[in-house]
């Protein structure tokens, strides 16, 4: 327990006194990181980046305001989608391809409203330039330590949302939903809870996202290849892990801009592929991703000790 807290404590250290190390480049990379970790599909993202960006362009409503809304308008629709699918038992990979049609459909509407979104070619938030009421800071080292403290904050209500019996209830859904239920949980509440949730946050990191970017298009925030590169990250990170998606984030762009390197615009939609091929060979070879098989490891690790 002691040596738990000493690692935390130095890992919490090296987090803050990262922005102070690293080249600008790769700070821009982390919290990339830090904000992609916190995302889970790609409609609830591009409804919270856009939500929040038309606000402030057309109303000049502050983003303190458009985040919380776009989180809102994120679980309304996953309350929309959710509950019909859910209550039709509609589950893995079935409920998957909806979670990924679903980020197209979001992807056309905002291409269709191009009059107001700028349709395919984009929309930038109104620049102001440094300014707290915007959301707008110059200092990459700003926005780092928001991007942190989001990141922490969403691993405390994961560990509220699987902690006692709450995660007792989960883990018995997903063994067996119809023993779940014949046990007297509440499978359709259950997963339709974690489901908004799980759009909340993805609405706050896209609306984050498009403050920090400032700029957005449906292909970036939306459309397949965004939802392509939340899976990767997803399952190669490690689905049953708190750190698996920001693991996985970190392997996604790291990957993403080596291959930006190596091919630059001879071989387009050479990381779409790469991602898709590397996805298969993680779910038949390592479905539990990489802290999956760390964690193995370690356990492996801890029973050799004392049988030694």
């Amino acid at each position: 327990m002691i040596d738990m807290r000493i690692a935390a404590a130095v890992g919490l250290a090296g987090l803050v006194a990262l922005p102070f190390l690293l080249p600008s480049y790769f700070l821009h990379i982390m919290i990339e990181v830090l904000l992609l970790g916190l995302i889970y599909t790609g409609a609830f993202m591009g409804i919270g980046a856009y939500t929040s960006a038309l606000l402030w362009n057309l109303y000049g409503v502050s983003p303190w305001l458009g985040i919380p809304a776009g989180m809102a308008l994120a679980v309304l629709l996953a309350l929309v989608i959710g509950y019909p699918c859910f209550h039709l038992r509609i589950v893995g990979h079935y409920f998957a391809l909806v979670t990924l049609a679903l980020g197209q459909v979001v992807a056309l509407l905002i291409i269709a409203g191009r009059d107001i979104t700028g349709g395919s070619l984009g929309m930038t938030p109104r620049a102001v330039g440094t300014s707290v009421l915007a959301f707008q800071f110059q200092d990459r080292t700003l926005f780092y330590f928001i991007a942190l403290a989001l990141w922490f904050a969403v691993l405390g209500v994961r560990h509220w949302a699987s902690f006692g019996m709450r995660r007792a209830a989960l883990e018995a859904i997903g063994e067996d939903e119809t023993a779940a239920e014949a046990a007297g949980i509440n499978v359709l509440r259950e997963k339709l809870r974690v489901f908004m949730i799980s759009a909340a946050i993805t609405g706050a990191g896209g609306s984050v996202f498009a403050q920090y970017i400032m700029y957005i298009n449906p292909e970036t925030v939306s459309g397949v290849g965004v939802s392509l590169q939340i899976v990767f990250a997803a399952i190669a990170g490690g689905m049953y892990s708190a750190l698996g998606p920001t693991v996985g984030a970190l392997l996604t762009l790291a990957l993403t801009e080596w291959l930006r390197v190596l091919f630059g615009t001879n071989f387009v939609g050479a990381a779409n592929t790469i991602y898709g091929v590397l996805l298969i060979l993680f779910i038949i070879f390592m479905p539990r991703g990489i802290l999956g098989v760390a964690e193995r490891l370690l356990e492996r690790r801890a029973r050799a000790v004392p049988a030694a």
